[in-house]
């Protein structure tokens, strides 16, 4: 049951589509009931569209709890025989048994369940990486592989098909909001490690530093509040604690050092990052946040997407008869413009915009590795390993030619033919021996890089991925 369909119904009256003047004439007491019912239906429904929880939360109960006395008071409503009454009930029964179907359907709803073993994943990483040192007194070190471990989770969630219904778009930014914040602190402490002065060198720096230590100590409460791991915290009671130490460090007498002065710029730097992802609680409730059609940002990214193709189009069809169309000025400029566009912290639109600068990329290379096969002239006495790598370039360029306009789906028998030729010209790379030849190993290395970056390509244009 589409969203929109159930939308349409709030407001729907029951009595064969002619809402009756009831100032004008008596209403029987059924037909009263059933319009207290519409009310109580008008009020529930949008609650049931955007809810997007599982079965075993108190909110899934509650309006479950609520549709189904509805359904039994309808089911209780006296007709005494009369067709317009037994019409009209029915009708009611139909649209609060359509709501309470929506409810289950998405709760149950193999992506939801997706989203949700995805989140917990993503809690069991996290616990294990950053909550549980900093609880046993340590400090959480913060390896690559938990940075990589977070992006690949953050990668998977923007694949989960939501097929356009609200709670799970609803379901999944939630999820993602909160699992890019996590990114964000983890990364931002590997970028910037904010090191503490000597207390010997100014009054003031026994203070910062014991501020440091508090910082540190939020952080790691910040991750477990952003993944649902602490029970005692609240968004809310880390802001306040943040912003005293805030007010207590600009308290501090720093005048006449500029090191120490530095320092506490850079504790107040990190404090400011972390306050940034404390509005979290309320996240996802305004639907703009999460259904994104109409967002502008999503419409400059699909200007891009819709200028990149047209220019492509123009790209292979010149190689088809054998010119070459360089549009490289113009599509550096609209890399230049998606870089521009305003994400609003919103991993969807994120990811929307990574995927059009891979497609623009994809363009790019494909024109430098034609301009090279075409400007290359080879000297009598090439290597044969070296001329070897050219010729599977050649053959990559031209694979990579039907990549750029695939459009099937990774069942299709195209795409497996592709992705078996492009698997054939690694092996035929990996059969190349360099004998010893610097020019051939950074060549062989590169062309292995470039045949790798076609698949992930090609892999991206089939995974069926929506906002």
């Amino acid at each position: 049951m589409a969203v929109r369909w159930l939308c349409s119904l709030f407001g729907k009256p029951f009595n064969g589509g002619k809402r009756m003047d009831h100032g004008s004439q008596q209403q029987h007491p059924a037909m009263n009931r059933l319009y207290e019912v519409q009310r109580e239906v008008q009020s529930l429904g949008p609650q049931v569209c955007t809810f997007s929880g599982l079965k075993n939360e108190r909110e899934y109960r509650r309006l479950e709890r609520e549709l189904t006395q509805l359904l039994l008071e309808v089911d209780q409503v006296d007709t005494e025989g009369r067709a317009d009454l037994q019409g009209a009930r029915k009708r009611a029964a139909q649209e609060v048994e359509g709501l309470l179907r929506y409810l289950e359907e998405n709760a149950t709803h193999p992506s939801r369940l997706a989203i949700e073993e995805l989140s917990r994943e993503a809690q069991r990483l996290v616990e294990q990486g950053v909550v549980e040192p900093q609880q046993a007194g340590g400090t959480a070190e913060i390896s690559d592989e938990l940075v990589d471990a977070v992006q690949e989770l953050i990668l998977r969630l923007t694949q989960v098909k939501t097929g356009g219904r609200v709670p799970l778009r609803k379901a999944r930014y939630r999820a993602l909001t909160r699992l890019c914040a996590v990114q964000d602190v983890i990364e931002g402490r590997t970028r910037q490690q904010t090191l503490p002065l000597s207390e010997d060198t100014h009054v003031a720096v026994q203070r910062i530093n014991q501020v440091m230590v508090q910082v540190s100590v939020a952080r790691s409460q910040l991750v477990a509040l952003l993944m649902g791991l602490s029970g005692r915290d609240s968004c809310a009671h880390l802001s306040r604690v943040l912003t005293e130490l805030l007010v207590e460090l600009d308290a501090l007498d720093v005048s006449g050092n500029a090191a120490v002065r530095n320092y506490r710029k850079q504790v107040v730097e990190e404090i400011n990052s972390l306050l940034k992802h404390l509005d979290l609680e309320g996240e996802g409730d305004d639907t703009r946040r999460y259904d994104l059609g109409q967002n502008d940002s999503i419409r400059q990214i699909e200007a891009v997407r819709g200028r990149v193709g047209q220019l492509q189009g123009e790209v292979l069809r010149h190689c088809g008869v054998g010119d070459l169309f360089r549009p490289k000025p113009e599509l550096q400029s609209l890399l230049t413009h998606l870089d521009q566009v305003d994400t609003a912290r919103n991993p969807c639109i994120r990811e929307a915009r990574r995927r059009a600068v891979l497609e623009v990329q994809a363009v790019i290379t494909f024109l430098d590795l034609r301009e090279a096969l075409i400007c290359r002239q080879p000297s009598p006495n090439e290597p044969s390993q070296h001329r070897a790598v050219w010729i599977v370039l050649g053959s990559l360029s031209d694979l990579q030619a039907q990549v750029l306009c695939f459009n099937g789906k990774h069942a299709d028998k195209s795409y497996m033919l592709l992705e078996e030729l492009l698997t054939k010209q690694l092996l035929a790379l990996d059969a190349v021996d360099p004998q010893g030849d610097e020019m051939t190993k950074v060549a062989r290395k590169q062309a292995v890089k470039f045949a790798q970056n076609i698949l992930s390509f090609l892999d991206m244009k089939t995974d069926e991925w929506e906002y």
